[in-house]
């Protein structure tokens, strides 16, 4: 089986040296400022090598592989990784991930760090390919959200996409999202904000850098209504309807169909994996799931540790 499982890569979601940071902050969480692990140190025969095979325990997307060649070097310069697979790849239980070799102690301290990094993404990968299942045959694409862990968005972005999902926006710098506490600082009604919506629409899109899109989040078919009643030069790429009934979703949808050139359609709010495909069904053309990042359940990988005999 090829190494190399995805087109993705993690560094279109994370800059080197903030992925660095990360790593390193990991291994300072477990061997602090004097980068001693006590119990192997005290215990474990210095001269010692061993080996440690990353072993799936439930099927799912692994996600996270690419990044311990990252890891591995901080804990130690004598560690090794034999990947059996690459990011991406639908695994099934018991199937090997790839093998550590190396110093004992050393594979014991870096341990931690390399599962947690491991498991956490192979669990959003995961969930994220089981919310684009549901949406098979319906045209509906699964977004990510910036309802992330502080500091690890670019992983969870990366980890999301290996399981199909499209990004969202990375953050509050590169794509405008108008939600209704925006719409609040403007006025009101649907009739005081949205001249002066369209205008700073037009502002936005003449701007440089232009943002990669423009989004407006509504909760009314109202407030729908008035954006598409905008000019073509003033009106959002995007439209986000938000905690919207099925059947409002489906009259959204009708009335985006009226227009040219077309507004899209997002589904937002509370949309939980299980409870996708009737959304998706509603003819939307986008559907953003914040559980895929903040709420993915760990997935199950173990580290099954050799000792190498005759290595003392």
């Amino acid at each position: 089986m090829a190494v190399t499982e995805s087109q993705s890569r993690v560094s279109d979601f994370i800059d080197t040296p903030d992925l660095e940071r990360l790593i390193d902050a990991a291994l300072m969480e477990d061997l602090g400022p004097t980068r001693l692990d006590l119990t192997s140190r005290g215990l474990v025969p210095h001269r010692l090598q061993a080996s440690a095979d990353l072993v799936a325990r439930q099927a799912g997307i692994i996600a996270g592989l690419a990044l311990i060649p990252e890891i591995l070097p901080r804990f130690s310069a004598k560690l090794d990784f034999e990947p059996a697979l690459g990011d991406g790849a639908h695994v099934e239980p018991k199937t090997a991930l790839g093998r550590l070799t190396g110093p004992a102690d050393d594979l014991l301290a870096a341990e931690r760090t390399v599962l947690n990094f491991l498991t956490h993404l192979s669990g959003i990968a995961t969930l994220a390919r089981r919310c684009v299942e549901e949406t098979q045959g319906t045209g509906a694409s699964i977004c990510d959200t910036r309802k992330t862990i502080p500091g690890l968005r670019g992983l969870a972005r990366y980890a999301a996409s290996l399981g199909g999902v499209i990004s969202h926006r990375t953050g509050l710098y590169d794509a405008v999202l108008v939600k209704d506490n925006h719409l609040l600082c403007i006025g009101g009604c649907a009739g005081e904000w949205s001249g002066r919506l369209g205008q700073a629409i037009a502002r936005w899109r003449a701007g440089d850098p232009a943002p990669t899109f423009i989004q407006v989040e509504v909760d009314t078919l109202d407030q729908l209504r008035a954006i598409l009643a905008l000019p073509v030069e003033q009106r959002p790429d995007m439209v986000l309807l938000d905690n919207m009934s099925l059947e409002q979703s489906r009259q959204a949808v009708a009335l985006a169909a009226e227009v040219r050139p077309r507004v899209l359609m997002e589904a937002s709010g509370g949309i939980q994996p299980g409870r996708i495909r009737p959304v998706a069904e509603t003819g939307v053309d986008r559907i953003s799931i914040g559980a895929i990042t903040h709420s993915a359940p760990a997935m199950d990988i173990g580290l099954d540790f050799a000792p190498l005999a005759g290595s003392e």
